[in-house]
C-alpha cells in the first residue's frame, strides 16, 4: 500500500521526521510531498525542502520524496496510486484544520482515506515556525530539526 505525507516542510522537523518513520513502518511505500502552499511564504525555496528531505530520509528504503505544485493532493494522489494521505498531529487546535481537510478530500476523492498519526510526546511542541524563530534569534536548535537539516538552517541564518 503507499501513502503519501504531505507538507510544506519549510523546514522539515524532528516531529516530521518521526511520523516519517512511523509510516514507512507502516505502509509499502512512502512519498513525502512537498507541496507549496500559498498562504504560506516560505524561508526555503521548494527544491532546497526537497534536498534536507531526500538527505533525511536517504536510509529509509521505502521512502522517496516528490513536490506538489498547483495540483490538488488527492490528484496526485490517485495518480501515483496512493491509497491513504498521512497527516500528523501535535494538538487539537490541528485537529479541527485536518479533519476539515479529511472530509474535503474525501469528497473529491471518496478512494483515499486519510489517516492521522499522534506526534510523539517530544515532538508534540515543535513547528517548522517555531524551529526557525528560535533559530534566527541564535537559539540551540540541535534535536529540533534531523541533522542534515541543521546545516541548511544554520547557514540561512548566518545570511540574515
Amino acid at each position: 500500500m503507499i501513502a503519501v505525507y504531505p507538507g510544506s516542510f519549510d523546514p522539515v522537523t524532528s516531529g516530521h521526521f518521526d511520523i516519517i518513520k512511523r509510516a514507512a513502518a507502516m505502509y509499502d511505500e512512502v512519498v513525502v510531498l512537498v507541496a507549496v502552499n500559498s498562504s504560506k511564504s516560505p524561508m526555503f525555496g521548494i527544491a532546497e525542502r526537497v534536498q534536507m528531505l531526500e538527505t533525511t530520509c536517504r536510509e529509509l528504503e521505502n521512502v522517496s520524496v516528490e513536490r506538489l505544485e498547483n495540483a490538488l493532493l488527492v490528484d496526485f494522489a490517485v495518480a501515483r496510486g496512493a491509497q491513504v494521505i498521512v497527516k500528523g498531529l501535535r494538538a487539537v487546535s490541528d485537529f479541527e484544520y485536518e479533519f476539515q481537510m479529511a472530509m474535503l478530500n474525501r469528497r473529491l476523492q471518496p478512494a483515499v482515506e486519510t489517516v492521522f498519526l499522534m506526534a510523539a510526546a517530544e515532538h508534540s511542541f515543535l513547528s517548522s515556525s517555531i524551529v526557525k524563530e528560535i533559530g534566527r534569534l541564535g537559539g540551540q536548535i540541535e534535536g529540533l530539526a534531523p541533522d542534515a537539516v541543521l546545516s541548511f538552517l544554520k547557514q540561512s541564518f548566518a545570511n540574515v
